[in-house]
């Protein structure tokens, strides 16, 4: 399923118009075996209207505070998302840096997908089922059509279904007190 992302913003005399209309890159990872990325729209800071840029995409990968960051993530079932560490782990290490700057750095290596972010995310299951375990492996079954309010909370996802889940996160960058 590829993403269609069309944005508007204002053109002459403040009058709405479309600014852009593209099909949304999809970027994988060999750390991340299945797992595919479609990254919709950011901005690194508090957006301001009109928006200068139709999209936004550079810079690191979790918005600093007042930043927002939309994201498409698609987890694969978990019998199809590997397991097996990469063979050379350098590379795909600096793969992820490249591709989605500042990621690592927020990942438990010793607990696979384990992270705690300062940010405030809306994920919206868009299609199949998955579930967020929290600490103390405490969960939640979430299905199409639901949504959760992650409050910077330490998370991860699991795919236990036979099927793909796709999911579209808002992130919303925080300060932590």
């Amino acid at each position: 399923m590829g993403v269609r992302r069309v944005t508007t913003g204002h053109g002459a005399g403040g009058r709405s118009v479309f600014d852009s209309d593209v099909d949304v890159d999809e970027t994988t990872l060999e750390m991340m075996p299945g797992i595919v990325f479609r990254h919709l729209w950011a901005s690194q800071a508090t957006p301001a209207v009109p928006v200068d840029s139709p999209a936004d995409l550079g810079g690191p990968y979790f918005p600093s505070p007042g930043g927002v960051r939309v994201v498409q993530v698609v987890f694969p079932p978990q019998e199809q998302g590997g397991g097996v560490p990469p063979a050379d782990l350098e590379a795909a290490t600096a793969e992820v840096e490249e591709k989605l700057p500042g990621l690592i750095s927020y990942m438990e290596l010793d607990e696979p997908g384990m992270h705690t972010t300062d940010t405030v995310d809306i994920g919206v299951v868009v299609e199949g089922e998955v579930y967020l375990e929290l600490d103390e492996g405490a969960e939640k079954h979430l299905a199409a059509g639901e949504v959760v309010v992650q409050n910077g909370t330490r998370h991860r996802w699991h795919n236990r279904s036979e099927r793909p889940c796709v999911m579209t996160f808002v992130l919303v960058g925080a300060t932590r007190r």
